[in-house]
């Protein structure tokens, strides 16, 4: 949007500094269904740099990332409720933050290692790329946008705009994205998405470390040439952190007012584990050399079953880029969530109903997007959409919600 700045941001990228900001607003409302009827607004204003120290001194001393972000609104999910906030940039504290501080270096196309202050959605469980675009970051829906969000739920994942003490070694053996073999270590720390923890660098209030490993396999070739491109990603993590029993940490978010949580366990648990299986395939292209064609995607995503929220989910998504005659940056996308709670927080319900409570028993929550993303010009996008949620909170409580979606995204 700002421009070339008279020719100095080309002058500043030929000497490895990238200068890079943007704005995001996720605007919602439920007209249908829910606890009560809501419009919410949340924004994102980011600002940082890259500097690659080899163009700027000569010196291959690696690459240093810098990124603060701003993020002020309410958020939707509050009122619904929903286990996920139907808007992809509320949460993780309001506030100014360190977003990330790290220094990356690469061997020889090798071997790509980073550490700093950092989150584990960057490299770990995260979306692919086609066009040029973060496919799961198509729809509004933080379910989807940026990786799984049971990551999050269940374990000690560092979920972005977070930024946790950590490091990551990638591996190519072929010294291409062909196939990948990493593997990373992060701090856990549950205050860290606390408003007043932004620029938290410390390891006061850590639990644990988390302890992820990927491997990836890329097929084809590019989005433009070549065979039609895919990858195939398996995970999975170990968490070192001490845990209260799911259902002690988590049942009275599904519960009415008044049912007394008698015999809760208080039992805590150290060592949480999962896993997740991740694809995406590039459907067809309009022709060779074009930039506009269809992709679908796919992630499953599993959880320790002694603590896991949610230990059964799911999300998947069609994405279509290049709409109408002259809209070739235009997408349309269609995707959802299948989040299954763990049957320990049904067992709890039962057990209080024989006492007399009025508990329910929850079960999971479902959704449904679609939404047009319009992009007038390279540096703005604009996306309103419609998401459909089933059994909101994850009960049967209140009705399904419809939610009305509007999304603007300006690149700095």
């Amino acid at each position: 949007m700002t421009g070339n700045w008279g020719g100095l941001r080309d002058r500043l990228v030929d000497h490895g500094v990238v200068f890079q900001g943007h704005y995001l607003e996720d605007s919602s409302g439920n007209p249908v269904g829910g606890r009560a009827r809501a419009v919410r607004y949340a924004h994102e204003v980011g600002g940082g740099v890259d500097i690659d120290f080899k163009k700027l001194t000569g010196t291959d001393v690696g690459i240093l990332h810098f990124l603060v972000t701003e993020r002020a609104g309410l958020g939707l999910n509050a009122v619904l409720p929903a286990l996920n906030s139907v808007q992809q940039i509320f949460g993780s504290g309001e506030t100014v933050r360190l977003t990330r501080l790290s220094l990356e270096h690469n061997f020889g196309g090798y071997a790509d290692v980073e550490a700093g202050w950092v989150n584990t959605e960057n490299d770990f469980g995260q979306s692919t790329m086609h066009w040029g675009l973060s496919v799961y970051c198509q729809f509004q829906s933080n379910a989807i946008c940026g990786m799984p969000q049971s990551l999050a739920m269940n374990s000690g994942y560092g979920y972005y705009p977070t930024a946790h003490p950590g490091a990551y070694l990638k591996l190519y053996p072929l010294r291409d994205d062909r196939i990948l073999v990493s593997a990373g270590i992060y701090n856990v720390d549950s205050t860290i998405s606390n408003t007043h923890n932004g620029w938290k660098m410390g390891l006061h209030d850590s639990t644990g470390a988390y302890l992820p490993f990927q491997l990836g396999w890329h097929h084809g070739g590019t989005d433009r040439r070549g065979a039609l491109p895919g990858n195939i990603r398996v995970g999975g993590y170990w968490d070192s952190s001490e845990v209260l029993n799911t259902v002690a940490a988590h049942v009275g978010s599904f519960q009415p007012a008044g049912v007394a949580l008698v015999d809760l366990p208080q039992d805590k648990v150290r060592g949480r584990f999962g896993g997740w299986v991740q694809f995406d395939q590039l459907l067809q292209r309009d022709g060779p050399g074009s930039n506009e064609g269809t992709m679908v995607f796919g992630a499953f995503t599993w959880g320790d079953p002694r603590t896991a929220e949610v230990p059964y989910f799911a999300t998947w998504g069609i994405v279509r880029k290049g709409t109408f005659a002259g809209r070739p940056d235009d997408t349309i996308s269609l995707g959802g969530k299948f989040a299954i709670l763990n049957p320990k927080y049904a067992q709890y319900a039962a057990m209080l109903q024989q006492l007399g409570e009025p508990a329910l028993r929850p079960s999971g929550e479902h959704s449904v997007e679609l939404n047009y993303g319009w992009r007038p010009t390279a540096w703005v996008g604009i996306r309103p959409g419609l998401q459909y949620l089933w059994h909101p909170g994850g009960t049967n409580l209140y009705r399904n919600a419809l939610i009305l979606d509007f999304e603007t995204a300006l690149t700095f």
